[in-house]
């Protein structure tokens, strides 16, 4: 049996691997390396990607919408949030999807091979597959190792939501500010809420979002956007459009531990899912453009794309939500009441110094975090 020999495997076309095939094809560095793409289904996914980030960037052209003000709600508290020089960005993962494949298939070095991989051996380089086996110099695999979920030492919290999209007939949203949080439709004893982002005055995609330790049946996030649409933004009169639903790992487990001379993890299966928000846009950014560093310095594909002062940090905050999940809201709370939104954004992206972490712990005044902190760290 002949086996396809490539220069190097990405196992997976989505956020990740698309966004890595289309780096590696606009870069001359990697001109004529042979490169495969295998995923088991390329259909266009349903579902939104936002982030925050400074003024114009990379990916304005696939831009749905951007807002420069936002709101945090809670039992207590109705905060706006002025973003400048943030903007908070919305993306369809259909056209991202859509347009990369376009982009990277006209390159001429880059295939897409539909296929599901089921293990990969590092001593011979081979990748089997349903339908065929495949060899690589370098595989870079956003499969998820399933053991993360049976891990004693690290916590897993889930961020599980469904949104509708929906058209209202008389205008109840402002176009203007999407809601980060609102707490005021609630689950027993979880942190769940509402997310809203507004299209226009009678357009918008509106989620019910859980951070929990547990799952929960469809019909409840059903049950509580019609909670909140009835009790919060007083309609009965509209037309749900879409849906979308998705369930995300926030989780300290070190996936990037399997990273190798041979193979490199990525994506959520690489750990660039920002465990304490769920967050994976720009992280998957930032280490792709690390992962390509890497490379033409002769480097490991996967050397430090971790940070681990900030993996410490996050291990702590899923602690406290994994010990204390009916606390959820009164955390966040102090979150956005006593920090600034550039101050949260430049804390989540990493990119603060030790001073400023300590001022952002100290805000949250909360016994737990010393707690989590000797049961984390210690």
């Amino acid at each position: 049996m002949i086996v396809p020999k490539y220069f190097y495997v990405i196992i997976g076309g989505g956020l990740a691997g698309l966004q890595l095939a289309r780096q590696l094809s606009r870069d001359v560095f990697f001109k004529g390396k042979k490169i495969a793409v295998i995923d088991s289904d390329f259909s266009l996914p349903v579902k939104t990607w936002c982030f925050w980030e400074k003024g114009s960037g990379k990916w304005d052209e696939l831009m749905t919408k951007s807002w420069k003000k936002g709101k945090f709600i809670s039992s207590e508290d109705n905060i706006d949030l002025s973003l400048s020089p943030y903007n908070y960005k919305m993306i369809n993962s259909a056209k991202y999807h859509q347009d990369l494949q376009k982009e990277i298939e006209q390159s001429g070095d880059i295939v897409f091979i539909t296929d599901e991989i089921k293990e990969i051996d590092p001593v011979t380089m081979k990748a089997k597959g349903d339908k065929d086996t495949y060899s690589a110099t370098h595989f870079f695999d956003s499969r998820v190792d399933p053991s993360y979920l049976e891990s004693k030492k690290h916590n897993t919290i889930f961020q599980h939501f469904k949104g509708w999209e929906v058209e209202t007939k008389e205008p109840v949203f402002n176009p203007d500010s999407f809601t980060m949080m609102d707490y005021r439709i609630k689950y027993p004893e979880a942190t769940a809420f509402t997310y809203i982002l507004p299209f226009t005055e009678t357009k918008a995609l509106v989620e019910y979002t859980f951070f929990t330790p547990f799952l929960t049946e469809d019909k409840v996030y059903d049950e509580m956007l019609q909670k909140y649409f009835q009790n919060i933004l007083k309609t009965k009169d509209f037309e749900i459009k879409s849906t979308e639903a998705g369930v995300i790992p926030m989780t300290d487990f070190p996936f990037d531990k399997s990273n190798s001379r041979k193979i490199t993890k990525i994506g959520t299966g690489g750990g660039w899912v920002k465990p304490s928000t769920g967050y994976s846009f720009k992280n998957t950014e930032k280490r792709i453009a690390k992962i390509i560093e890497n490379i033409k310095s002769g480097k490991l594909p996967g050397e430090n794309l971790i940070n681990k002062k900030f993996r410490k940090y996050d291990a702590i905050f899923l602690d406290v939500l994994a010990q204390n999940n009916h606390k959820g809201e009164a955390i966040f709370s102090k979150f956005y009441t006593k920090n600034t939104p550039q101050d949260i954004f430049k804390y989540l992206d990493e990119e603060t110094s030790v001073s400023e972490d300590i001022k952002i712990m100290l805000s949250l005044n909360n016994f737990d975090f010393v707690k989590s902190f000797f049961r984390k760290c210690l």
